[in-house]
């Protein structure tokens, strides 16, 4: 959408600037020595020097070594525009631009006559006054947003802020269900005697429009009928570009789609209505993947899985996983563990998928050993654009061997969470904030204690400094288990700290409740501080300096009683294509020490 056309009244810039010609119909021989090419332009600010040098196409190709003449007049051609394009977004509209080519000016070479090799290329541009904003107008805006603050009369006439008014307008008008608004008319006049620029720009809304039928061009095994029922189209309601980035997104979550476009019809139909077309293709079906990671207590941690898209044609996803943890580790043992889920989406509505978890399980603890599995079935509601809820329903089995003797434990259980997510990168973020709240009833089966068992996550990461490269990440968990005694449930659901989650510089688990002397279990209630500093020391380094705080507790209410333990020390961050390669190097700083002097962590991400 172009709001600068025939209407702008300006100077002649250069006859070149229209001119094209066909290239490489003479030798392409190379230049000997191309001088660095230069740019005056007397009297231009510091923002339109720079705007002129990041346009320019030969500016671009001396960096690159580009030597080739053909390839270097192309590039001069190329820049009249693109420096009149400079000049406007600044506010000059009275500009005059040159470029020489060996003391010629590349609008008049002629492509039959082209030169064999180019030595010296000077761009002069005059960037004449600055033109300020007389009438500014873009109507009808309705009321519905603000227009850009400098665009107003006796602001500098930057072009730009022509083009974020009429934006802005559309979008507002597009927010409210006028999906067909455009530009119908524009007057821009440029009064070259007063450095004056008067903008009026009329708007067409068009009529409020409601959504149509779903049209779908694909290339999947997916049937129509699940493909629509997954992209929740509202069809009959009122046009919302919000709505129709949600249908995508939830086309895309489910990780069947390679691709996934929409397109507005060009025409509404007779009723009012505006049909979506949706082109699909499938990815793959299947992959894998596999992980380590490494802290000096917890060992060496492998992992794996192998994964099924659209394993039925419903757009189910069928992920296998295992892992091998505490290999040479200080933990008691290698822990194994085996998993399957199945996740199918859209299966009551839109915006609620089914799943079902198995997991089996061997636990190798300084305290205990479990070994055991669980079946969990239920529903995850995506609520809205950050909200997740879910609630279900799991059977689980363990057999657990500690200090106290051996317990069987069997439970039916029933999981209910909430999660809002506002961070603007999972495994990276530096703004925002991540709340996750789950409450689990379990009910004893078999002699077994009842009781529920809450956890809760709360972190938060503010960017700041004059660049943006320091930013401060605080993280909140805590934990409680009611209703059962202090040993009523799995020692798995009990409460631990120490290890990278939790006190970096502490050994894993290495703080629970003493029971009597060499007798150590989890607690009722956990409570935890973790924070960072990540300051950028150059491109994808940063350095962190991080404290955490545990508390674990023999009563329910977490901070209220038990034992501490505190930990700080300093990492690095290498930025990769797919998150940060994380080294934490932790020392204990409170509590009882295991005789560690420093523990070391290694994985991907950031550690929270």
């Amino acid at each position: 959408m172009s709001i600068l056309g025939q209407s702008v009244t300006v100077r002649q810039i250069c006859a070149g600037a229209i001119f094209a010609a066909a290239l490489g119909m003479g030798a392409a021989g190379p230049s000997a020595a191309l001088e660095p090419v230069r740019i005056f332009a007397p009297g231009a600010s510091r923002d339109l020097a720079s705007a002129l040098e990041q346009s320019s196409l030969v500016v671009a190709a001396w960096r690159d070594g580009v030597t080739a003449a053909p390839d270097l007049l192309a590039a001069a051609r190329a820049d009249y525009p693109r420096f009149v394009g400079a000049l406007y977004s600044e506010g000059y509209y009275g500009g005059t631009v040159s470029i020489l080519i060996d003391g010629q000016e590349a609008a008049d070479i002629s492509g039959l006559n082209a030169p064999t090799r180019i030595d010296r290329i000077v761009v002069r541009v005059t960037p004449g006054p600055l033109f300020r904003f007389g009438q500014t107008r873009v109507a009808p805006a309705g009321g519905f947003r603000d227009m850009p603050e400098e665009f107003r009369p006796g602001a500098p006439a930057r072009s730009e802020l022509i083009q974020e008014a009429v934006t802005e307008t559309i979008t507002a008008w597009r927010d409210i269900g006028h999906a067909k608004a455009d530009v119908a008319a524009q007057r821009l006049v440029a009064d070259h005697d007063r450095a004056r620029l008067d903008a009026d720009v009329e708007i067409d809304p068009g009529p409020r429009l409601r959504f149509g039928d779903l049209r779908i061009e694909k290339q999947s095994r997916m049937s129509e009928r699940r493909i629509r029922k997954i992209a929740g189209l509202p069809t009959g309601e009122v046009f919302s570009p919000a709505d129709l980035d949600r249908t995508a997104r939830r086309l895309r979550d489910t990780g069947v789609f390679s691709t996934v476009a929409l397109r507005e019809a060009e025409r509404p139909n007779p009723d009012g209505t505006l049909d979506i077309t949706a082109r699909i293709v499938d990815q793959k079906p299947r992959r894998f993947g596999v992980g380590a990671e490494y802290a000096t207590d917890e060992g060496l941690s492998l992992s794996g899985f192998w994964l099924h898209r659209n394993l039925r044609g419903e757009g189910e996803r069928l992920r296998i996983g295992g892992e091998v943890s505490g290999i040479s580790g200080e933990t008691g043992g290698e822990d194994y563990e085996l998993t399957f889920d199945l996740t199918r989406p859209a299966t009551l509505d839109a915006l609620t998928d089914a799943y079902l978890s198995a997991r089996l399980a061997q636990e190798n603890e300084e305290d205990f050993l479990q070994k055991g599995g669980s079946l969990e079935l239920g529903f995850i509601r995506r609520q809205t654009d950050d909200l997740t809820l879910q609630a279900g329903i799991g059977y689980s089995y363990a057999d657990v061997s500690d200090d106290l003797g051996e317990e069987t434990y069997e439970h039916l259980y029933f999981p209910i969470g909430a999660t809002l997510d506002r961070r603007e990168d999972l495994l990276d973020t530096t703004d925002g904030y991540y709340a996750d709240l789950q409450v689990t009833p379990y009910f004893g089966l078999g002699g077994s204690e009842s009781g529920t068992r809450i956890t809760g996550d709360i972190r938060a990461y503010e960017e700041f400094g004059a660049t943006k490269g320091t930013v401060f990440a605080a993280r909140v968990q805590f934990g409680s288990i009611t209703g059962a005694s202090l040993t009523g449930l799995p020692n798995d659901l009990r409460f631990y700290s120490g290890g990278g989650d939790t006190v970096r510089g502490h050994s894993y688990q290495s703080l629970g409740v003493d029971l009597a002397p060499g007798v150590t279990t989890g607690g009722r209630s956990f409570l935890g501080l973790q924070t960072e500093l990540r300051q950028e020391v150059r491109e994808n380094i940063w350095i962190v300096g991080f404290a955490d705080w545990g508390m674990i507790g023999a009563d329910s209410v977490p901070g209220v009683d038990g034992d501490s333990h505190a930990g700080a020390g300093i990492g690095l961050r290498y930025n990769t294509g797919i998150g940060p390669i994380r080294v934490d190097v932790g020392v204990p700083v409170s509590g009882e020490d295991d005789g560690s002097s420093f523990q070391i962590y290694i994985g991907i991400g950031q550690a929270f």
